[in-house]
């Protein structure tokens, strides 16, 4: 097949960034137009000296035309953007695979209160594929618009994945307790983030309302087949990238005769970007940097399951995953 042609809007902030790191070395693919409003003009070497010799391109202005010549464009921009090109691109036949939130809740009326603003598009969202290929693999193949899944949401549900696939827990009463590293908060400069301010500190953050928590409500209801209201809390570490998660939840009946670490392991065991730890394991977010991995491990106490999960928050909560679901639409190795 041809290589597949790929435009990024938005390419300078973390999770552009890395895009650029990883398609780079894609053996399938060729970059054709890399949008910055803040840095067009500016060759991407310059910005990011450890592409040089990578990516031989100039940072541009992110017009529709240049895009609608992509096969695939990624929107790596904070919410709100994707949905003003989202119309033009699908008509153009270039598929979208969006980085924000843009598409990722159906409910527009719940979108538009948490997001504060009034969707561009309400149309498109009924299109849009979850981006989440442990559980949507299949819609992700044949799909024109991803919308990619949220940084905290995509530990969150791998985590409780196989235990409500299999109605092992009750369903109310659910804890996410998550914590990520400061590139999860943006490239741009902030207080609270500077390295002074958040050094040698650890904080909690949004407790009663983080945009996640109804990303990470519709997907679990889905799963489950029911209203689920999970407590999701957030928390800032002192540490560049990674995501810790902490999910609790109750076994029921069924749960609490069933083998909790084989549940996890069969449910897994084609996943190839899912690794479940030996039992007693503790995963540790340095086991996952720069990788597209989320790594699993289950514990019990009493009659409470204990999940453990971490990933790279830039790459499986990120740039990596969209790039999964870009080799799921073009009939690729998603490897």
């Amino acid at each position: 097949m041809n290589p597949i042609s790929v435009g990024i809007i938005g390419a300078t902030g973390y999770s552009g960034m890395e895009l650029l790191r990883l398609l780079s070395g894609h053996p399938d693919v060729v970059m054709r137009c890399i949008t910055s409003r803040s840095e067009a003009g500016r060759a991407v070497s310059e910005v990011f000296p450890a592409l040089r010799g990578e990516i031989n391109l100039q940072f541009t202005e992110p017009k529709t035309a240049e895009l609608t010549e992509c096969d695939v464009v990624f929107c790596a921009t904070p919410n709100g953007i994707a949905m003003q090109y989202a119309e033009n691109l699908l008509d153009a036949g270039v598929k979208l695979i969006d980085l924000s939130a843009d598409f990722r809740l159906t409910d527009i009326a719940m979108w538009e209160k948490w997001y504060d603003m009034p969707h561009a598009c309400p149309d498109l969202v009924k299109e849009a594929v979850y981006g989440l290929p442990e559980i949507n693999r299949a819609a992700i193949k044949t799909a024109n618009l991803v919308a990619n899944p949220g940084c905290y949401p995509t530990a969150t549900i791998l985590g409780f994945l196989p235990l409500l696939e299999s109605n092992l827990i009750d369903h109310i009463g659910l804890i996410a307790d998550v914590k990520s590293g400061v590139s999860g908060a943006g490239r741009a400069a902030k207080l609270a983030t500077s390295f002074a301010e958040l050094s040698e500190s650890f904080t909690a953050y949004s407790a009663t309302k983080h945009r996640h928590q109804p990303e990470i409500a519709a997907q679990l209801a889905q799963l489950a087949g029911l209203a689920i209201n999970p407590i999701f809390t957030p928390h800032l570490l002192p540490i560049i990238r990674g995501i810790h998660a902490t999910l609790y939840a109750k076994l029921n009946a069924v749960g609490r005769k069933t083998e909790l670490q084989q549940c996890f392991v069969n449910r897994f065991a084609n996943e190839p970007f899912v690794d479940v730890m030996p039992e007693n394991s503790h995963p540790t977010t340095k086991s996952v940097r720069g990788t597209n991995i989320c790594r699993i491990a289950v514990h019990r106490q009493f009659d409470t399951v204990i999940v453990l999960a971490v990933e790279d928050n830039l790459v499986k909560g990120a740039a990596g995953q969209a790039i999964q679901n870009m080799n799921l639409m073009f009939g690729l190795p998603e490897t």
